[in-house]
């Protein structure tokens, strides 16, 4: 959309007889497949899985993308360099308050903007809960320092600019552990649960700025691709009977995105499984 931009469109379109344009209906298709044309989302941890299903479904909706990841370089490169829109990538563990920091300039130095932050990035390392030994403080730390302080900075730092956007806002993608005793180590747990709580606090404190949570279940990714136990058994009781994939944590992402009056919300993404367990 160089010349007319989704909103344009969507003005012409009320102004057109619905039965009497010819391919009003394929135009309007077009415009709800542009909604978030111009806006500029930053989606951290975005080099594969949830985060790169997401930057991808932003791109497809005509946002302009920064993609982030601590490592993973040439992923995150090849995932911005796909994009069908101005990408950048930009390489940062925001567990380090000054890169959080520097990530967040790189996006506004680019763009000059920003619309939509996506908490993605996290960490974890799986621990029995009831091995409460083998969950050294080091992992605790580690843990806490990218899922919970990681995340804090960066917000923190990003809702001025978020302020500037006609429609601001943040999601955080969390987890059912956050809100079930369950996940890989009782320290994971303890941050998403945080960043549940955390969601609820900000969507209270810093409207107009929407902050909305998104908090999957059991997601087929490569970090859980040797998971086949705990996939069968999902699949075995879960009322969808399977597995999230990335895409289906995406789509809830973009809903809550779209939705211009819900903040506050957590939207658990489990295909029913914490139903029955």
């Amino acid at each position: 959309m160089s010349s007319l931009t989704a909103s344009g469109l969507s003005r012409l379109l009320g102004e057109w007889n619905v039965g009497a344009t010819p391919g009003y209906r394929e135009l309007a298709d077009v415009v709800r497949l542009l909604v978030l044309d111009g806006r500029v989302a930053l989606v951290t941890g975005s080099s594969s899985g949830i985060g790169e299903a997401t930057a991808r479904r932003l791109a497809d909706l005509g946002a302009h993308v920064v993609v982030n990841s601590a490592s993973s370089v040439e992923a995150g490169e090849a995932v911005a360099a796909s994009l069908p829109v101005q990408a950048l990538y930009v390489q940062a563990d925001i567990s380090d308050q000054a890169q959080g920091q520097a990530l967040l300039d790189r996006t506004l130095d680019r763009f000059g903007r920003l619309d939509i932050l996506v908490n993605n990035a996290g960490w974890t390392s799986v621990v029995p809960h009831h091995d409460l030994d083998a969950l050294s403080d080091e992992v605790f730390r580690k843990t806490f320092d990218v899922n919970v302080f990681g995340t804090w900075w960066l917000t923190k730092a990003a809702l001025p600019r978020l302020r500037e956007s006609p429609d601001p806002n943040v999601v955080m993608v969390t987890s059912v552990a956050g809100l079930r005793p369950v996940g890989s180590s009782i320290a994971y747990a303890m941050t998403k649960a945080a960043l549940n709580h955390l969601t609820k606090l900000l969507a209270k404190s810093c409207g107009p700025v929407r902050v909305n949570a998104v908090a999957p279940g059991l997601v087929a990714t490569p970090w859980t691709a040797d998971w086949d136990a705990q996939h069968a058994g999902v699949a075995a009781v879960a009322p969808l009977h399977r597995s999230a994939t990335p895409e289906d944590c995406a789509e809830a992402v973009l809903s809550l995105v779209r939705n211009t009056y819900v903040t506050g919300h957590i939207l658990v993404v489990d295909g029913g499984t914490s139903l029955v367990l």
